[in-house]
Order: C-alpha cells, then sequence, then structure tokens
C-alpha cells in the first residue's frame, strides 16, 4: 500500500531524513518510532507532502504521490496531529465535515456518517455534534479529530503523536478504544510517537529511528527479543519486561490454550497481547479470561499462570 524508496529530507546542511526505505502492507499498522528530533514526523508528512521529500519515491497504492497535487492527495489520506487541529470557531460536526464537503458530498450522507462516527468514538452526537471545541476535554477533542480523519473512509490514516499532549490515563483509555475501533481494520496506517509502550500496542510493524536513519525495522517481538546494535539495546532497556509481554500477543499460544466451557462470551481477543491479559486478571477475582480469535468462532481461555509459563518458555528458547 505504501511504499518508500530511499527517501531524503535536507534542510540547509541539515539531513533531518537520510535516503531511509520501507514498506507499509495494506490494512497493516507501522510506527515511526524514537526520541525527538530523529526524524519521524518529518519522514511521516513526506507521505502525504506535508513536507516536500528532497529525494526519493513514494508510492500510496501503486501511485506516485509526486504525479498528483498535494491538496488532491492529501484528500485521500487521513491525517491526526499531535495538538488535535481542530477549528475552534467551528462545531464538532463542522469540524468532521470539512473533508466531506471539499469531497462535495451531500447533506445526508455526511450527517449520517458523523453520527457514526461519533457513536463509534463514545462521543453521542445530540450530546456533542453542536459544542466547540473549547467546551470539550483533552481526550473528546482528540476523539474528534480521529473522527475526522476518518470520516472521508481514506485508506490510508496517517497520525502523528495522536495521543503524546494527553495526561497518562486518558491516554491509555483512547488507545484501548482506537484498538477496538471496526473503522481500522480497514486502514493502513503509520504512527509516531515515541513513547515505546504506545508503540508496542499499536504497531504490527516497528521503524526504529535515530538521527535521520532507521536503525531495526520489525515486528515489537523481534525487536525486543533481537535487538540489533547497542542504540536498539539501550533504548528498549529501562522498560524491558513489561515490552516483552506487550510484544508477545496471545495468538501465539492460541493452540496450547483450553477451549472454554464457561458459557462466557469473549472478553479478550488473541490479538492483544500477554501484557493486557495480566492486567485484566490482576483487576478482577476470575481467574481466567474469555479468548476470541479472528475468523474462529471457537472460545478459550487463558490464566495468569499459563502466560508466565509461556513467557518463561519463550525466553529459554531466544
Amino acid at each position: 500500500m505504501i511504499l518508500a524508496e530511499n527517501i531524503s529530507k535536507t534542510f540547509g546542511n541539515i539531513h533531518a531524513v537520510n535516503d531511509i526505505s520501507f514498506e507499509v502492507k495494506e490494512g497493516s499498522t507501522m510506527v515511526l518510532l524514537g526520541t525527538s528530533g530523529c526524524g519521524k514526523t518529518t519522514t511521516l508528512k513526506m507521505l502525504n507532502r506535508l513536507i516536500e521529500a528532497s529525494s526519493g519515491n513514494i508510492k500510496i497504492g501503486g501511485k506516485n504521490i509526486f504525479e498528483e497535487k498535494p491538496e488532491i492527495l492529501r484528500r485521500g489520506i487521513g491525517y491526526v496531529s499531535q495538538n488535535n487541529g481542530l477549528f475552534p470557531h467551528f462545531t464538532v460536526a463542522e469540524n468532521i465535515a470539512i473533508v466531506p464537503k471539499l469531497l462535495k458530498w451531500d447533506k445526508d450522507k455526511i450527517h449520517k456518517r458523523t453520527e457514526d462516527l461519533l457513536h463509534q468514538l463514545k462521543l453521542p452526537s445530540r450530546e456533542f455534534s453542536n459544542k466547540y471545541p473549547d467546551e470539550l476535554s483533552g481526550g473528546q477533542k482528540q476523539r474528534v479529530a480521529i473522527a475526522r480523519a476518518l470520516v472521508s473512509d481514506a485508506p490510508v490514516l496517517l497520525m502523528d503523536e495522536p495521543f503524546g499532549a494527553l495526561d497518562p490515563i486518558t491516554r491509555a483509555a483512547i488507545r484501548k478504544e482506537f484498538l477496538l475501533l471496526p473503522e481500522l481494520k480497514r486502514k493502513t496506517i503509520v504512527l509516531v510517537t515515541h513513547d515505546v509502550q504506545e508503540a508496542f500496542e499499536l504497531g504490527e510493524h516497528i521503524c526504529l529511528m535515530d538521527h535521520g536513519k532507521i536503525v531495526q525495522s520489525g515486528s515489537p517481538e523481534e525487536l525486543i527479543f533481537n535487538p540489533s546494535g547497542s542504540f536498539s539495546k539501550s533504548f528498549f532497556s529501562h522498560q524491558k519486561l513489561q515490552l516483552e509481554l506487550s510484544s508477545l500477543k496471545l495468538s501465539r499460544i492460541w493452540d496450547s490454550l483450553p477451549e472454554s466451557q464457561s458459557g462466557r462470551s469473549a472478553e479478550i481477543e488473541s490479538r492483544d497481547s500477554f501484557w493486557y491479559a495480566m492486567e485484566i486478571l490482576s483487576d478482577r477475582t476470575s481467574r481466567e479470561l474469555v479468548v476470541s480469535h479472528t475468523g474462529d468462532d471457537s472460545l478459550k481461555t487463558v490464566t495468569f499462570s499459563a502466560l508466565q509459563d509461556a513467557y518463561l518458555e519463550i525466553k529459554q528458547n531466544v
């Protein structure tokens, strides 16, 4: 879906991004991870030409982005920034409707789509449609920004530190809601963050950047269990145990889990992490969780001890 080949960006004598290449498969989420100034936001903005690349090639959906007018390109790409970018003099509904109006959607279609997204994002239309950004909390503003990025149903979504301005509790809650959005299952997403835990929760593929270069790329599990070089090792060292558990998905041990006999509905999915399952189990009296698997009607159960045993076995085999 997205193919970047040898892209660079220079500002005078400064090489903000230096000859990097990557591919984002259709329907997957790639995270650009690194400290401030490493080039991750510049890389993201080159994908929708908010920043023009100095050299290299970028294709989205097989089309060369440099052969299209920037404003037309951006209408087909959802974009969420850290500061939400809402227009203060527009209502919530008006903010969400900006791109659909440019695309000349009719009013009924815009209204229905806006209502649907606000419902998914836990902002009931009756209560929030006519409010202005200054009347919303930080978390609510960011939900509206996400709705605006999703409203035109563009196949690609770019997110620049989308939860960075939120307090830790709100941030964690919105991340979990974000993962459950039905809309996202059809999107190709590139997300920028400096938050390692966020990258491991949301990303299927991570590009770790430093000084304008991609130092290492791979799945969260590959990066945390097989870091290449001193930078990768030191970058993940402070949260190593938590990140290891976050990188391991329940699908890894699906075949070894027992079938559920409880009659309860699914409480967690096989794509969720060991860490997330352990968090839930530690906050409740029940000793097991019912797990569902994508594309499979069967339900299985997982316990805290099963997760511990599986983690120790994986560690021994690394």
